[in-house]
């Protein structure tokens, strides 16, 4: 029990349990839920927004927000699907996406740093901008007639798992990695948790910013990529709405939206729970209309409960902490026996 408790306390092992436990509870309802078929369907289709949700850690961290990610995953699938529909080799068509989305990303971070811009406008301006861009850029259609060869790679596996997660998981190890075992990853933290002082013992905040922004944009332009690969296709509403799941998945998982604090596999196993949430739902037979609102009571509901839960294992351990304290005082001699004196005799 004592056990059990220490993993809870860790966030990413109170979130993985919680996956068990939901994916459980649904399996009862419908056994189909946690055949391995559907299981892997649902991991290889979270791909797309758990590195989405890496990505938008990095600027989170810092105390920042990118709501422009939807339209960047948008025009770097369009123009990928693009690319490949004209003859293009693949390889020439995911660098171009992945230009792209860096480049974006990086216009966001020199408008927050630079020019001071708060980033929620700049990014709500920018994905105003890209969106039209794409609109325009593809003339409202739908991309369609990807070659087969490219659609083919979300099938290839290696060891069981397939090329989608795959990439997924190497994102999400190298990003964590980065944040964690690098002295620049540490920075990130710092930005977040307090600028001004971070600025004032030299740390270079407004490079910390610009690259955090174009982690996200970067991001965003592999998901694009993994998207035209398991879909097939690109619609024209391509990653429209899909930063409000971003955010959430990443919340989900332990990031703070205020900044300097969070784990990128927090919001790895977030991204994959939302998934997770959602076609749940299917197995459920929920009328599609009523998706949205359970899934978002859902979400409140657990993030809620973790919460509590998460206070009630911090007082928890506080209280066994004072008994402790207070048993180790009592266990101190008295005076007069043979420990310390009251009084000191001249």
């Amino acid at each position: 029990m004592k056990l059990l408790l220490r993993l809870m306390q860790i966030r990413e092992a109170s979130i993985f349990l919680f996956i068990l436990l939901f994916v459980g509870c649904i399996g009862l309802v419908n056994p189909a839920f946690t055949s391995g078929g559907s299981l892997g369907l649902i991991l290889k289709s979270s791909m797309i927004l758990l590195v989405l949700a890496a990505g938008q850690s990095f600027v989170l961290i810092t105390a920042n927000i990118d709501v422009s990610v939807g339209s960047t995953m948008g025009l770097s699938a369009a123009v990928c699907g693009m690319m490949l529909t004209h003859g293009v080799s693949g390889s020439l068509s995911v660098a171009a996406a992945l230009l792209i989305g860096s480049c974006i990303g990086a216009a966001n971070g020199l408008g927050v740093s630079f020019f001071r811009i708060p980033s929620i406008i700049m990014t709500l301006g920018t994905l105003g901008i890209v969106r039209g861009y794409m609109l325009f850029y593809t003339e409202g259609k739908w991309i369609e007639d990807i070659p087969f060869y490219f659609k083919k790679l979300s099938s290839a596996a290696f060891l069981g798992i397939q090329l989608p997660v795959w990439i997924g998981i190497i994102a999400a190890v190298m990003a964590y990695l980065f944040l964690t075992r690098s002295s620049v990853g540490r920075y990130f933290y710092a930005v977040g948790d307090n600028e001004a002082g971070a600025r004032l013992i030299g740390l270079p905040v407004k490079s910390i910013t610009v690259l955090a922004f174009t982690f996200s944009g970067l991001s965003a332009s592999i998901a694009a990529c993994l998207f035209v690969m398991n879909i097939g296709f690109v619609p024209n509403q391509t990653g429209t709405g899909i930063e409000l799941q971003v955010i959430a998945a990443a919340v989900l998982g332990g990031v703070s939206l205020s900044g300097g604090q969070g784990s990128l596999f927090g919001a790895a196993l977030g991204a994959i729970f939302l998934e997770v949430i959602n076609n749940s739902l299917v197995f459920l037979k929920v009328p599609a209309y009523w998706n949205n609102a359970i899934s978002g009571f859902l979400l409140l509901l657990i993030v809620t409960g973790d919460s509590r839960f998460q206070l009630w294992l911090q007082s928890n351990g506080k209280k066994k902490q004072q008994e402790q304290e207070n048993m180790s005082r009592s266990k101190l001699p008295k005076s007069g026996e043979g420990g310390y004196e009251d009084k000191v005799v001249l």
